[in-house]
Formats: structure tokens, sequence, C-alpha cells
């Protein structure tokens, strides 16, 4: 995958997800939403994808303010991580640093996943199983009462625990080769699908998504 070609797919996937976004809080924040709406479109056209990306990220970091902090957490992180390079890509002096700036999202994406996984390693209860059953339990988010009978089956969330803490710690070793990355990708998608679709988190699903297209052009550019 060539440079151009990741960029425009990172383009195309963040002004998907900021478009969901827009339309999910324009009705009480439409100062705020209704902007992010015009500039994602914009940025999808791919007719002046600097300037929309540029106005995008100032509308999110005003976002920020406004919310105090990512009100809905990583996705929202992610989202600003991913404006900021596409920004700094298109504004970059030389070719050079266009892809280090594309290369610096990869990077993180790798990081994301591999700092998720250690801190769950570190957490006893990650570790036993503990935390995960108390999402199906305890937790406020849309689970279907017929799948919170989940979080009684103790060996089934033991190995689901341990199978995502292996994976994330794992994912680094992907970029090892095509291969490898293509699968740990496709595991990736899967994971934020069943939490889109259990959790309701789906907004992680769409802008986590978005930013593969780096990496896989980031892995192939380590072997050029």
């Amino acid at each position: 995958m060539s440079f151009e070609v990741a960029l425009r797919l990172v383009e195309i996937g963040v002004s998907l997800a900021l478009i969901q976004r827009a339309f999910e809080h324009i009705h009480n924040e439409a100062k705020l939403f209704l902007p992010q709406l015009i500039l994602a479109m914009l940025l999808l056209s791919g007719l002046a994808s600097g300037p929309a990306a540029w106005g995008l990220w100032a509308l999110c970091l005003w976002q920020l303010y406004r919310f105090q902090g990512a009100y809905n957490g990583g996705a929202d992180k992610l989202a600003m991580l991913c404006l900021t390079c596409l920004a700094v890509a298109h504004a970059a002096p030389t070719p050079f640093w266009s892809e280090m700036a594309l290369a610096y999202l990869a990077v993180q994406l790798v990081l994301s996943y591999f700092i998720s996984g250690w801190v769950k390693l570190g957490n006893p209860d990650w570790r036993s199983g503990a935390a995960l059953r108390d999402v199906f339990a305890l937790s406020a988010y849309p689970v279907a009462g017929n799948l919170r009978a989940i979080s009684e089956r103790q060996n089934l969330t033991l190995f689901a625990s341990w199978a995502v803490i292996a994976f994330e710690i794992a994912f680094p070793f992907a970029l090892a080769s095509p291969a490898l990355l293509t699968g740990a990708l496709v595991i990736a998608a899967g994971f934020h699908l069943s939490n889109a679709i259990l959790l309701g988190l789906n907004r992680f699903f769409w802008i986590w998504l978005s930013a593969f297209p780096a990496l896989i052009w980031f892995q192939a550019r380590m072997f050029v």
C-alpha cells in the first residue's frame, strides 16, 4: 500500500467516524457538531483534505475544552490523534515529514494495544477474570439480559480475559510480516466489533479501524 493510498483511507475512515459522532449529538450541540459534520464531509470528499483536517482538529480541541476532557474516552483520544497526524501530514514541508506523521499514528496504534494489555496483566482482577465478569454483571453498558449470565461462567471469563491480555501484549510482533499483521488486524476488528455489539462501544470500532491503513503502510515501509 502506497503512502498516498494509506493517507486517503485514514481520511475516509476518520471522516466517517466523525460524521457518525456528529449525527449522535447535533440535536443537542448544533454549534459544535454541525461544523464537525460539514468539515468531516469535506474531508470525506477529498477536495480540501488539509484545511478540513486542520479545521476538525481545532474543532475537536474545542470540544475537549467544552466537555472538560475526552467525553468518550479512548475513542475521542484516538480521533484527535488521527486528526493531528493527518493535519501534520498535509502541512509537512517535505514528503519525509509527511511519512513521519503517518508512521507516528501507526506506532501509537501498536502501543494502544500493547499498553492496554500490559496494564491488564498488572491488574489482579483481569488476571483472575473478575474484571470481565463485572463488565457483564455490574456495568451500565447496554448488555442484553441473557448475556449477563456470562458473568457466572468463571472459566469462560478467565479464558477470555487471558485471551485479550495475550493478544494485546503480542500485537507488536504482528509487524514481523504482512500475513501476521493481516491476521492481527482481523482479530482486532473482531474484538472491537464484539465490544460494539455486546457493550455498545460503537465508536471504538470505527475510529480504530480508520487507523489500520496507516499500520499496513508502516509495516510495508519498514522492510523497503
